[in-house]
């Protein structure tokens, strides 16, 4: 990727974490990547390429982060009781990154912009495969069907995380107990 490209799209990033996607102006980024206006434009015909592309990249810098983690994890987390305190513990290490903030304030807006819904899909997509994968190891039954319940509590609790300032992720290990907890309780239920 071109250089002048990577300093855009990390300093759009850190922006919209800092001031919100209405925040955002063209010259705003440039001035934060130390580019001219005109480079801006070459590289991003519209704020909406802009903010898809910030999306794609703030997603796959995390994935590939929290791949490496849920790899860790599968080796060395025997029990669901276990893998929630492995999560909270990665969680706390990310917590009040401006990229954080700006991850959500992207998908907010993928609501008010549809030709920014197909990041966010991806985005989504892609932390339900790495849950489900997460759950198959766990022994968790139908992983792919409760993969989207712990990828959206984990949204909402990260929310509640960045409005609170709470940097220790309070209850996020017990919010994920009790949700496997109940995943694993129905499962032994007779049918």
């Amino acid at each position: 990727m071109n250089e002048a490209r990577e300093r855009i799209l990390d300093a759009a990033l850190r922006l919209i974490g800092e001031r919100g996607v209405g925040g955002l102006s063209n010259r705003a980024v440039a001035a934060a990547a130390g580019v001219s206006l005109g480079t801006l434009t070459y590289h991003f015909g519209s704020q909406t390429d802009l903010l898809r592309e910030c999306l794609d990249r703030f997603v796959d810098r995390e994935l590939d982060r929290i791949t490496r983690t849920a790899l860790a994890l599968a080796d060395d987390v025997r029990s669901p009781g276990q893998a929630a305190d492995e999560a909270e513990r990665a969680i706390v290490a990310f917590t009040n990154e401006p990229e954080q903030i700006a991850n959500l304030e992207l998908h907010l807006q993928a609501a008010r912009d549809p030709a920014l819904r197909p990041a966010a899909e991806r985005s989504l997509a892609a932390y339900d495969r790495l849950a489900t994968s997460i759950l198959t190891a766990l022994g968790v039954p139908e992983p792919e069907r409760h993969a989207p319940t712990v990828v959206t509590l984990l949204y909402g609790l990260a929310v509640r995380r960045l409005a609170t300032g709470d940097s220790a992720a309070t209850g996020t290990a017990e919010a994920l107990r009790t949700v496997l907890a109940g995943v694993l309780a129905e499962a032994a239920r007779p049918a």
